[in-house]
């Protein structure tokens, strides 16, 4: 238990040290799982229409 605990504060303390890369992988993790287990045909249409745009967007920087 105390493993788990000492576990528990490092991480803690990595995501504090790390705001918005944490933000970033807790974002992409709730949109691959939107994805895979909720998003109906509609979804992942407009989904696809925001990637293209998103990828012309950071193409032409």
């Amino acid at each position: 238990m105390k493993d788990a605990n000492q576990q528990t504060e490092a991480n803690k303390k990595w995501q504090e040290k790390n705001r918005e890369h944490a933000r970033y992988l807790r974002n992409r993790s709730t949109s691959r799982s939107f994805i895979k287990k909720q998003a109906t045909i509609e979804d992942i249409e407009e989904l696809e229409s925001l990637i293209e745009q998103r990828k012309k967007d950071l193409s032409s920087r």
